[in-house]
């Protein structure tokens, strides 16, 4: 391996220190059309290997943009087909870092052909091993598949590109205008990009994700000795029942909690923290965003949106398949509401509550603030699979706010009559306690002693196995 191309100093950065093997170094294209010289083409434009990342096995393609800007031909495309096969075989993640013109042009259908193996080899491991793209360069056209094919996409900030259409080729649309390929449009608008960063943070995280996550489907997850107090109190995480990506890091092991897709779908959190030493999967509702000094830097609607939905429903669906277990912190009281988001809230609303529903792994849902209607129920409720239930006692749970309730109940009456019986319905119908004697909830816990309770439910819940219908797999 070259050490002065770009691809490789990727590779050395990433990884464990002297610890990758190349694996296909002198392979290089077949084709000669075109003035194509082959002996010309270093290892086809990528370089292929393992390494470990905190001594754990992982697999890396590498694009070099230096050999005919990166772009894939058959030989580069069998070099990540066939490294492929070997982590699926041996049970370990792979890492694609991407820096591409895309399709090779001179080889034509082999490399059409090519760009649809590397599609199958994808899907095949979809569910089988992690799957990590970051973005350094170029990602266009029919390569824009391979992150959108794969678990985590990193990008990095100012030089990547990533798209199918290019923004020139848009109809209406200049790049000067709407930059649709940038990694800010792929991250806030279509969802794509779980981490934007310069590139030597894109590959730290790389190696902090890797951290978390299990080897393969059948590993049992990747888990750390705790050193940190699993009784810890924490009386700060009562007042961010808002912004629920603070409550996951007081809650997490030395506060570690590692967020995905942040600036999308806002007021939907998800990420992974860890709770004595095991991974989990966090979901988590979010109304407010604080920054540095604690203070409430944007207000968000406690609802669910599309976006939201749908960042959610994937990420449980990828912990699922890894036999991670998931934590909610519900906070939420309606749906978006505005006629875009109407097209397709029912649509998002019912893939999360599938995706909950669907989850065989240990599920426990913390009730932080307000937990109304049919969006409560779609966020891991009892009532659609959650192993274990808590709430806050400030916490509401029930059809609609008590106030609102009452009026509807009491169309007519005076303003006492509805503020006596909007007090008697929250005593009656919404409140944690009475959502408790229902069964509903299972237990209510101080806020501040919420790690020791939700660390306590995930250590019952370890050896939880679940029994299904048998069947293909669902069609939602």
């Amino acid at each position: 391996m070259s050490t002065n191309s770009k691809a490789s100093q990727r590779i050395t950065a990433l990884l464990d220190d002297n610890s990758f093997v190349e694996i296909g170094g002198l392979v290089t294209a077949r084709a000669t059309d075109f003035n194509m010289k082959p002996g010309e083409l270093p290892s086809d434009g990528c370089i292929t290997g393992y390494g470990v990342i905190d001594g754990s096995l992982v697999y890396v393609y590498s694009q070099d943009a230096a050999v005919m800007n990166g772009s894939i031909g058959e030989m580069h495309a069998k070099k990540i087909t066939r490294l492929y096969d070997l982590a699926i075989k041996m049970g370990a993640p792979i890492i694609g870092l991407v820096d591409s013109a895309g399709l090779r042009l001179q080889e034509a259908t082999d490399a059409l052909n090519a760009f649809g193996e590397i599609y199958a080899k994808q899907s095949i491991a979809s569910g089988v091993i992690p799957q990590i793209t970051a973005v350094f360069g170029n990602c266009g056209g029919g390569l824009g598949l391979f992150p959108t094919l794969t678990d985590f996409t990193f990008m990095e900030g100012k030089k990547a590109r990533l798209f199918v259409n290019a923004p020139n080729a848009l109809d209406g649309n200049v790049i000067t205008k709407n930059d649709t390929s940038s990694a800010e449009f792929q991250a806030k608008e279509s969802g794509i990009v779980d981490v934007v960063a310069d590139e030597d943070s894109v590959l730290a995280q790389i190696r902090e994700l890797v951290g978390f996550l299990p080897a393969n489907c059948e590993d049992g997850g990747n888990i750390e000795e705790c050193g940190d107090d699993l009784n810890r109190v924490n009386e700060e995480i009562a007042g961010c029942a808002g912004d629920t990506s603070v409550a996951l890091s007081i809650l997490a092991d030395d506060n570690r909690f590692f967020e995905l897709k942040k600036d999308y779908g806002k007021n939907m959190v998800i990420g992974f923290l860890k709770l004595n030493g095991i991974t989990v999967g966090a979901v988590a509702n979010r109304s407010e965003i604080l920054d540095e000094e604690g203070n409430v830097s944007e207000k968000l609607d406690a609802v669910l949106s599309v976006a939201g939905c749908e960042k959610a429903a994937d990420f449980v669906n990828f912990c699922d398949a890894f036999d991670i277990p998931v934590l909610t912190l519900t906070n939420v009281k309606g749906y978006e509401a505005t006629v875009t988001s109407e097209k397709a809230i029912a649509k998002a609303a019912a893939k999360l509550t599938y995706a909950f529903a669907n989850a065989t792994v240990p599920k426990v849902n913390v009730v932080v603030g307000k937990a109304y209607g049919t969006p409560y129920v779609a966020m891991n409720s009892k009532a659609i699979g959650a192993d274990i239930v808590m709430a806050w006692p400030d916490a509401e749970i029930g059809t609609m706010d008590a106030k609102l309730a009452a009026k509807i109940m009491y169309e007519g009456k005076g303003a006492d009559v509805i503020n006596e019986k909007a007090a008697e319905y929250a005593a009656l119908q919404t409140s944690a306690a009475s959502a408790a004697r229902r069964g509903y909830v299972d237990q209510i816990v101080d806020a501040a002693e919420t790690r020791k309770y939700v660390i306590g439910a995930f250590e019952m819940l370890y050896t939880k196995r679940e029994d299904r219908p048998d069947k293909k797999h669902g069609t939602v």
